[in-house]
């Protein structure tokens, strides 16, 4: 498939992200390719992601049933934000001096999204005070014990990712990790048994985040994470993360709390989500 896109598109950006976040044995990132396991309706297959010659991303797709190259289609457009319009996201940061210092520098950045929102929600709460590199620690072990094998003609991806029924099942504490927390990825697991729609995106930022720090152990930062790349919201900001306070501070100087962080942002309205991506950003080497 090609999945066009409006550009500037900042690809080394993406790639960068996803990488730093690839859990083994589900993903890779290699030369610039992204490549994953799928599942869908539980079925299984794979996808693999390329910059193309022109303003569109080329996708090889193997999976058993052709019906599905909609919805995978659907997911990836939202996984790699290709309907966003960066000349008016641009235009609206930039009248912030900070962000249009860094809207300059990266004027192609999207906000990365995801294949699935279980997953994504897992891997937030995995990474609840603790490193990105622990929490892919844990992920991939939880992949690699409880998600189904999976034969793929690239090497690394050989599971899919566990899906609701096996981890509302599971004793996740013996991944190595508080009671507490694997309590947390076992009631997520069974609210989307229980409502197949609690990843989907609500009327507003404000009802999706209400609905999800309802769930056990599930706070803002959690429920603001999941909004901004499972929701799709691109007012969502996670004004707690530490990499967003980190990159304040290198940017401006001086300490910043989340409380006064939050309040700097509201110049960044309604594009939050994109914000806080050129922070992080900003912190990362990407060529």
């Amino acid at each position: 498939m090609r999945l066009t896109f409006e550009p500037p598109y900042d690809w080394a950006a993406m790639v960068g992200f996803l990488s730093a976040r690839a859990i083994m044995g589900l993903e890779t990132v290699e030369a610039g390719v992204y490549r994953r396991s799928i599942s869908i309706d539980g079925q299984h297959g794979w996808i693999s992601v390329a910059l193309g010659a022109g303003d569109w991303l080329d996708v090889t797709v193997g999976f058993p049933d052709e019906a599905a190259l909609p919805e995978i289609e659907r997911r990836l457009r939202r996984m790699f934000d290709l309907d966003a319009q960066p000349r008016w996201i641009n235009a609206q940061l930039a009248t912030d001096p900070l962000m249009a210092q860094l809207v300059a520098a990266r004027p192609g950045l999207r906000v990365p999204g995801t294949w699935d929102g279980l997953e994504l929600a897992i891997r937030a709460v995995l990474g609840q005070q603790i490193t990105v590199v622990a929490a892919i620690r844990l992920a991939s072990k939880l992949v690699v014990r409880y998600g189904q094998p999976l034969q793929t003609p690239h090497a690394g991806i050989t599971h899919v990712f566990p899906g609701p029924e096996v981890l509302a099942a599971t004793d996740l504490t013996t991944l190595g990790m508080p009671k507490a927390r694997g309590r947390t990825l076992s009631a997520v697991a069974q609210a989307l048994l229980d409502d197949p729609e609690v990843f989907e995106p609500k009327a507003s930022l404000k009802e999706g985040v209400a609905r999800l720090v309802a769930l056990p152990g599930i706070g803002d930062w959690t429920a603001q994470y999941i909004a901004m790349r499972q929701m799709r919201e691109a007012d969502a900001f996670a004004s707690g993360d530490i990499g967003l306070i980190n990159a304040w501070v290198a940017l401006e100087g001086g300490p910043v709390s989340a409380r006064q962080l939050l309040a700097r942002a509201e110049a960044w309205r309604p594009l939050r989500a994109y914000a806080a991506q050129h922070l992080w950003t900003s912190l990362s080497r990407v060529d």
